[in-house]
């Protein structure tokens, strides 16, 4: 192929992959956005394999083929509730490939670049790695959080900002140290101290960081590893991985900024690590349960079925222990029965329900949920007072008073959905447990609020034999 093909193929995947993200904003679009995204991306593997590659392509065929079967049997075997941290072990992986061709590329020493070109590029080199191996280590961290498999409560070292001032000025240091030993053929030693630092980094980052928060940290990742691609591309000098690398990194960033303003979160805080984490407080407002045993009011199954025929207005709210129970065809199936009894029934969907942005609207979508009836928490909160029965659905934190009433919670400021604002509020749970940030809900205690203990799936499904029978 001539480079001028290669380049028309490259703006084809290009103009691809912006009507991809374009489609994958709206729920109505977001199966063609995929289309878009997987046509563009079958185009720049196939240009550049047979115009850029000109050795080894038994080696690549290999990987091409390793990487295929990997992602196809991840895709049918990973669970939605497993989403999230499929998502954060991804973005590690895009960290990884970022330092290796950093390295790849230092080894290489291209005679050819000489002076200030070579400069240049060992800056690109530096950069690539320095975000690859940040992001690595972070999502890494992410993966482990987000499947549970370490706590989700912020780690709080002394002196963590200065720590991470610290870790910055070694990384600028080391920088102009590798640009200079580079240009005499060596710079190995303070790139592979730079890349201890990174990945201490980026461990110290998101360990920092509370499990309330942690949609905002998929985000975030996502748009490093969308910088680490762009570098590699730079690395590389490959356009299209430049131009890919930029649309994810800067798509990542917008939506983390999105997030943070839902969140009430400083943008700058999550760049910085250790955001949203509460400061110390002699008045003990965080410890111990935010109400009384005996004010919990528990119904079954019968007399929320009750509640929900006799209301006219019913809003639910998914959280992420819908998606744990698999519960939102059963929840379908409740708001067609529901809706053919003449109820209007609402979805009330808060920007970090779940572990990932726009989980709980997968689910809803998965489950042909209407999209006409799935609103935004800024587009309902303010109806609550006119809903006569809100259920929420293994939600915790995004409902939690707490978030508006305790100044030192570490969901202070965060904005939550209002359901206790409505008539009755029934809360579906397995039991009194606290949410992913550790935070007891002042909601649970609440005069109109009714407990429905057990599976999500199972009480739901027992509801709806109730409403049908």
């Amino acid at each position: 192929m001539t480079q001028g093909m290669i380049n028309v193929a490259y703006i084809g995947a290009t103009i691809l992959f912006i009507l991809a993200l374009g489609g994958l904003s709206k729920q109505e679009t977001a199966q063609r956005g995929n289309y878009f995204g997987i046509v563009g991306m079958a185009i720049a593997l196939i240009v550049t394999f047979i115009g850029s590659v000109t050795d080894n392509y038994a080696l690549l065929l290999a990987a091409l083929a390793g990487g295929a079967i990997i992602g196809f049997v991840l895709a049918k075997k990973v669970a939605m509730t497993q989403m999230p941290e499929l998502v954060a072990i991804l973005h590690s992986g895009v960290g990884l490939a970022a330092v290796l061709v950093g390295y790849a590329n230092f080894l290489e020493h291209d005679p050819n670049l000489i002076g200030v070109e070579k400069s240049i590029h060992d800056v690109e080199t530096y950069i690539g790695i320095l975000i690859g191996a940040m992001t690595f280590s972070g999502s890494i961290i992410a993966f482990l959080k987000l499947s549970g498999k370490i706590g989700g409560r912020p780690l709080l070292l002394p002196g963590r900002h200065y720590l991470n001032l610290i870790l910055l000025l070694a990384a600028i240091w080391l920088g102009f140290s590798f640009v200079d030993q580079s240009a005499q053929g060596l710079g190995l030693t303070p790139l592979v101290i730079m890349t201890i630092i990174a990945l201490i980094f980026g461990v110290h980052m998101v360990m920092a960081i509370g499990g309330a928060d942690m949609p905002v940290v998929v985000s975030m990742l996502n748009s490093y590893s969308g910088w680490a691609a762009a570098a590699t591309g730079f690395m590389l000098a490959n356009d299209l991985l430049i131009v890919t690398g930029a649309l994810v990194g800067s798509s990542g960033a917008i939506l983390s900024y999105i997030m943070c303003k839902a969140m009430n979160r400083k943008f700058i805080n999550v760049i910085a690590g250790g955001f949203g984490t509460p400061k110390k407080s002699s008045s003990g407002a965080q410890a111990g349960p935010a109400g009384n045993a005996e004010d919990i009011k528990s119904v079954d199954a019968e007399e929320a079925a009750n509640m929900l025929t006799s209301a006219k207005e019913v809003m639910i709210i998914p959280g992420y222990g819908m998606a744990v129970a698999q519960a939102q065809h059963t929840v379908y199936q409740i708001t067609k029965s529901l809706r053919e009894k003449g109820v209007n029934v609402r979805f009330g969907i808060h920007p970090v329900a779940g572990r990932m942005p726009g989980h709980m609207n997968v689910l809803l979508a998965e489950a042909k949920v209407p999209y006409d009836i799935v609103f935004e928490m800024e587009e309902i909160n303010e109806d609550f007072p006119k809903v006569d029965v809100s259920i929420v659905i293994g939600a915790n934190d995004i409902v939690n008073p707490a978030a508006q009433e305790v100044p030192d919670s570490p969901i202070a400021g965060m904005p939550v959905l209002e359901p206790w604002n409505g008539k009755t509020t029934i809360v579906l749970k397995r039991g009194m447990s606290t949410g992913y940030a550790g935070v007891d809900n002042p909601l649970f205690y609440k005069e109109n609020t009714r407990m429905l203990f057990g599976d999500a799936n199972d009480s739901l499904e027992s509801v709806y034999k109730h409403i049908n029978a």
